[in-house]
């Protein structure tokens, strides 16, 4: 009886050909989570001023996201390694629905609270969502890791018509504004379910599942790990202070909704277009020369803020401050990559996005305060020194790497 030939490397091959159709599996979910992001940011701030009694608190619901995301990191991560990316992104998006829906509730009960608590039910899925981009990293092979992450990051290309949706279904239930916007991102979490029954990511192994690996402080006090925690939180935190009080200043500005989803739509579009090429910047410049190039941009946008607040400066505003988080952000994800072993993943990956999230949260819970006391200008100007922070550590440590290639 004769044996059917195999040819050589058909299973590596047929290997590379599931793991780049889970990442682009994984890019549409990203496009999807971040759709109905955008369009929840877009209104939220809004919706807050609108209900709630102090308007200081008009953030709150947005920052109550990030706590929530913050809060989800590590049983995420661990809930993942347990029973695999598939079923744990699943268990995410149906809470992000609950959430959805009961923020309608609360709209349509002129209840403050309960938009709170949807809002953080969906940053409990957001917190589940952020692992989209390593769960690609983890699945290709070394060489590919940038190109993977900057690819499910690409995905949010799509999430920039999230604003200009958002104003187009917000008075569905009209003369309940915003209950549009709540019920279609509640659609968006449904058809993220459907998706997610297509990726192929197996389960960890019981080994993979039980391998410790070094402890967890060990792996924290690497510079590398140090770095790429601080280059992603102030990236994120300096997106999350200006994106957040966006909606309120250009309200302020006497500006329409219609041009506030504008802004926010080009901003987002800024924050995820530049994927399709940071992977190959990466490449071909360097992890830190990139992150550097994300903090001049984000610093450079600080500077068109403060320059004016007319319709056209919080526009290209947006746009740079969507790049420089970009290139941060991606460069950062590459970067701690390469901090762990496949048995360090889970607490490696929680640990970075909980400290990032950390952040985010503290810096969106500020923003509401902040522009209500000193202003969208000094606001901007803020940020600064944690750019240039991130900008000294990051010099620093690309010098010992250096360093360290000589010497070997």
């Amino acid at each position: 009886m004769s044996v059917p030939s195999v040819e050589p490397g058909a299973s590596a091959v047929a290997s590379r050909d599931q793991s780049w159709r889970n990442v682009w599996l994984l890019a549409l979910c990203q496009a999807l989570f971040m759709t109905a992001t955008s369009g929840m940011i877009s209104a939220a701030a809004l919706v807050g001023f609108g209900l709630a009694d102090d308007k200081a608190l008009a953030t709150l619901p947005t920052s109550l996201q990030f706590v929530a995301i913050m809060v989800a990191t590590t049983p995420a991560s661990f809930l993942m390694r347990r029973i695999g990316r598939r079923d744990g992104f699943t268990v995410g998006a149906l809470i992000g629905l609950a959430g959805a829906l009961l923020a309608v509730k609360g709209l349509f009960d002129a209840d403050f609270v309960l938009v709170c608590l949807g809002h953080f039910l969906v940053g409990i899925f957001n917190g589940f969502a952020q692992f989209y981009r390593f769960a690609a990293a983890d699945a290709a092979i070394e060489s590919k890791k940038a190109r993977a992450i900057s690819l499910v990051m690409a995905g949010g290309v799509i999430a920039s018509v999230g604003p200009l949706l958002a104003s187009l279904i917000k008075d569905w239930f009209a003369p309940i504004d915003f209950a549009g916007i709540y019920l279609g991102v509640a659609g968006l979490y449904v058809a993220t379910i459907v998706i997610l029954r297509f990726v192929t990511i197996k389960r960890p192994s019981l080994e993979e599942r039980t391998a410790r690996g070094r402890p967890l402080g060990v792996i924290m006090r690497q510079p590398i790990f140090i770095v790429s925690v601080l280059a992603a939180l102030v990236g994120y935190a300096t997106m999350s202070v200006v994106m957040t009080s966006i909606p309120l200043a250009m309200k302020v500005c006497g500006l329409s909704f219609f041009d506030t989803a504008q802004v926010i739509q080009w901003h987002v579009f800024g924050m995820f277009a530049p994927s399709f090429f940071t992977g190959h910047l990466i490449r071909r410049f360097g992890v830190y020369n990139v992150m550097l190039a994300g903090a001049a941009i984000e610093a450079l946008c600080v500077a068109v803020n403060v320059t004016d607040t007319s319709l056209a400066n919080f526009w290209v505003g947006g746009i740079l401050l969507g790049v420089g988080w970009n290139f941060l952000f991606v460069g950062a994800t590459t970067l701690v990559t390469e901090a762990y072993t496949p048995a360090e993943n889970a607490k490696t990956q929680a640990a970075n996005d909980f400290l990032v999230f950390t952040s985010v949260a503290i810096a969106s819970l500020a923003s509401g305060v902040l522009h209500e006391t000193i202003g969208f200008v000094p606001m901007n100007f803020a940020v600064l020194p944690l750019l240039a922070i991130t900008v000294v550590a990051t010099i620093a440590i690309a010098r010992m790497k250096r360093r360290q290639a000589r010497a070997v």
